[in-house]
């Protein structure tokens, strides 16, 4: 896949649950997340699907936007609107922030 110079470790932001992060780059200049379906999941089809309906319902100006996904054959994948510095769950449960400001 162009976007991500086909999945480069460079371009690898993380793993989540969900299977590895990677940041990319569309061919109009907008950066992208994308998550791929780690293989070695049990997660299947069914699941895939749920979580992008749950995901696209959830829109909400703090939360990133899921622009699309592509299933080709075993591959499955979330394609998310970048947003540059850490993830969430890096502010919530990092233990050496002291504490986490709530506006």
């Amino acid at each position: 896949m162009a976007a991500t110079n086909d999945f480069s470790f460079q371009n690898k932001l993380g793993q989540g649950g969900f299977g590895p992060v990677y940041k990319g780059k569309l061919s109009d200049g907008r950066q992208i997340a994308i998550k791929r379906l780690s293989r070695t999941l049990s997660q299947g089809l069914v699941e895939f699907k749920n979580e992008l309906v749950l995901i696209a319902k959830l829109q909400h100006t703090n939360l990133v936007r899921v622009l699309g996904c592509c299933i080709h054959g075993e591959k499955k994948m979330l394609i998310y609107e970048y947003m540059p510095n850490k993830s969430l769950d890096f502010f919530v449960f990092d233990e050496n922030r002291k504490t986490v400001g709530l506006a």
